[in-house]
């Protein structure tokens, strides 16, 4: 038992009675269990109890031990002077000083349903996957369960498009390239290429992005890649580069995006070259992806995106592949893309302007194929059937967010398979 699950209990009313009777030998009737206080002092605030016909309207501690009141330094603590009840697992000691406060004590472990009780405790077993697996049903998923959980994830990107949105002046366009720098780094290269992108007022890459070779020059370039030229066009993007240095007073910073553990396709050079014809052939972008009707609008603009000639025979600088072929950008990148940066800013964007098509969103999840990775795998073998990416996004978040950590409380899943 820990204070977590009584607060959750108590909040539920998960009891298999409700007569409650304090330490002392009296009847308290609870006739408003009061609101759950996440922050600090008393857990429920706003209650109202009955004890021998007297009304009493206040605050509630939980705790799981009595004696927790004096490890949790509550003696003496302004917060906790109209409390009206203290509700406590089991009552191991005396509290004087709620005593002298007439503050009554009721002990609640003989007053849950053991089974319930046991529940509880198969959740913080040692398990495979997640906490609930030996308990879960795909029939107890909670209806719209996917767009809820869905609208958390988007909610919570929300608040960092906020604050990149505020540092960037309120350009959405800025907000948009550095997220799709991180989104391009991937997980080894992300916060690499995010470093580029915030690096570079945006204003340079609108002034740049007419001229493809002089956009790929100034991200290899800030990349340390053109120090050491070996070849020919090498040569040429160190050029460009120095000429936009001194044009734009560029700083000496370098970054250093990584190869290891990288597939070719991926490595940095095709990615940044990538992005560079991405902004140089889609002037506005913002404007579009924010414009599109459905996801086809979407696709049709990055699916001719591709690194520049000079990759066709190369995967890194001076060393000619034996692999011939242009370097698009493939469905599944496209993919990762949309459902990282695209569809999560353009949700944040109609939050603030069109409210009322922020729902739309959701078709457009609806319209992309279902994802694929061991996570989702491993809800596969629980009985899961995804249909569509708005599904296996919010059991990604899902499992990242709740189940990963143990929330089982604050999970709608995990209540309903308590309750039942």
């Amino acid at each position: 038992m820990n204070e977590e699950l009584l607060q959750y209990l108590w909040n539920f009313k998960k009891f298999r009675t409700f007569d409650f009777v304090s330490i002392d030998g009296r009847k308290i009737e609870i006739i408003d269990f009061g609101e759950w206080n996440k922050n600090s002092g008393p857990d429920f605030l706003l209650a109202k109890i009955k004890i021998d016909g007297i009304v009493f309207v206040g605050n509630i501690e939980i705790h799981t031990k009595a004696s927790d009141w004096f490890f949790h330094n509550h003696s003496g603590n302004p917060e906790f002077g109209n409390l009206i009840l203290h509700a406590v697992y089991v009552n191991d000691c005396e509290i004087p000083e709620l005593d002298n406060q007439q503050v009554a004590t009721v002990e609640l472990r003989d007053y849950f349903d053991e089974s319930l009780l046991q529940k509880y405790q198969l959740l913080y077993q040692e398990h495979t996957f997640i906490a609930c697996e030996d308990l879960f049903d795909v029939d107890k998923i909670p209806l719209f369960f996917e767009e809820e959980v869905l609208l958390k994830k988007l909610d919570e990107k929300a608040e960092g498009f906020e604050l990149s949105l505020k540092r960037n002046h309120n350009n959405y366009e800025a907000v948009l390239f550095q997220n799709l720098a991180y989104t391009f780094g991937l997980k080894v290269n992300a916060e690499i290429f995010l470093q580029l992108a915030e690096h570079l007022d945006f204003s340079v890459i609108q002034k740049v992005r007419q001229n493809l070779l002089q956009l790929e020059a100034l991200f290899f370039g800030i990349c340390g890649f053109l120090d050491s030229p070996s070849d020919d066009m090498m040569q040429i993007w160190k050029r460009e580069f120095a000429f936009l240095k001194v044009k734009f007073n560029l700083s000496d910073l370098r970054i250093h995006p990584k190869f290891s553990k990288l597939r070719p396709p991926n490595f940095p050079t095709i990615r940044l070259s990538q992005l560079a014809n991405l902004y140089h052939s889609q002037p506005n972008l913002f404007s579009k992806l924010i414009e599109a009707k459905g996801i086809d609008d979407v696709y049709k603009i990055f699916e001719d995106v591709k690194a520049s000639e000079y990759w066709d025979n190369h995967f890194n600088f001076g060393k000619i592949s034996a692999v011939y072929g242009k370097k698009l950008l493939s469905r599944d990148f496209i993919d990762l893309i949309i459902i990282n940066t695209v569809l999560p800013l353009n949700y944040f964007y109609h939050k603030n302007h069109n409210p009322e098509i922020v729902d739309d969103i959701f078709d457009f999840y609806k319209q992309m194929k279902p994802e694929k990775n061991a996570v989702l795998d491993d809800w596969k073998k629980l009985g899961i059937k995804f249909q569509n990416a708005l599904e296996t996004q919010a059991f990604l978040y899902q499992y990242k967010a709740f189940c990963n950590q143990k929330k089982c409380l604050n999970c709608s899943i995990g209540y309903k398979l308590l309750k039942e």
